[in-house]
């Protein structure tokens, strides 16, 4: 026997593997690779849905001026007389000199409208019978600057005889608060995320897409402060119409 004959007899004899081992060993190799790039996907998703769900809350203002476009002038005036038929010819006689006043300052006679009238009859401690008649016209026009000359001149109504009841002031309204609408939600929304890209600069973020958002109340009121328009004083044409939205950002 030579020596190379006996060198490979002294050495080990190769491992020989069969085809079911091979293709468990092949299987196990592909689980584990598979487990491991899992690991690094479900890590990264979470810290990506981290990420996503970072966002923050902010409100935004909107403000604008606005003139009125309806006048409503409701007036209130009573006549008190110990019979019904002369009350209510006193009443008659201050819903003419009303209609008088309006048309002088240039309104159409249907401007002027009844919309209320109240009879009370009342008897004193000696047992006389009096008669009250209560009358309500309204003014209704869209001619603001006339409108509010007319509460300018109201105490020629006085002069003319008639007694203004309490509550006998003008009121005026804005009516096309739908043709705003747009435009301030959109400059409410620019005011929110002016204050989420504040937030998002102090913790080193920026702002992504809105997550959610809520349109506040739209509030109409007198620009100038509260005006009742009650007896004596009358309310104001000039308005501020306001909105506040509350909108969630996404942070990125």
């Amino acid at each position: 026997m030579s020596e190379d004959s006996s060198a490979q007899s002294a050495g080990k004899a190769p491992v020989r593997l069969n085809a079911t081992t091979v293709r468990w060993l092949a299987s196990a190799t592909i689980l584990a690779v598979g487990l491991v790039i899992a690991g690094f996907a479900l890590g990264d998703g979470i810290k990506r849905a981290q990420r996503a769900d970072r966002a923050v809350t902010v409100k935004g203002l909107a403000e604008r001026e606005v003139t009125a476009d309806l006048a409503t002038w409701t007036i209130s005036y009573s006549a008190t007389a110990p019979d019904l038929a002369t009350a209510q010819s006193g009443v008659d006689r201050d819903t003419a000199q009303i209609r008088a006043f309006f048309g002088e300052l240039g309104f159409p006679a249907d401007a002027l409208q009844p919309t209320g009238v109240n009879v009370n009859q009342a008897k004193d401690n000696n047992g006389v019978v009096s008669f009250t008649v209560r009358q309500r016209v309204t003014l209704r026009t869209n001619d603001i600057k006339r409108a509010e000359n007319a509460v300018r001149r109201q105490f020629d109504l006085v002069r003319r005889g008639v007694i203004l009841e309490e509550g006998s002031g003008m009121a005026y309204a804005f009516t096309r608060l739908n043709d705003i609408k747009p435009q301030m939600v959109a400059a409410a929304t620019n005011d929110a995320r002016a204050a989420a890209e504040q937030f998002a600069k102090d913790s080193g973020s920026e702002v992504g897409a809105i997550k959610n958002a809520a349109q506040g109340y739209f509030s109409v009121e007198a620009r100038d402060g509260d005006s009742g328009g009650g007896w004596g004083q009358s309310d104001t044409p000039y308005k501020k119409v306001r909105v506040v939205t509350t909108i969630d950002f996404y942070l990125k």
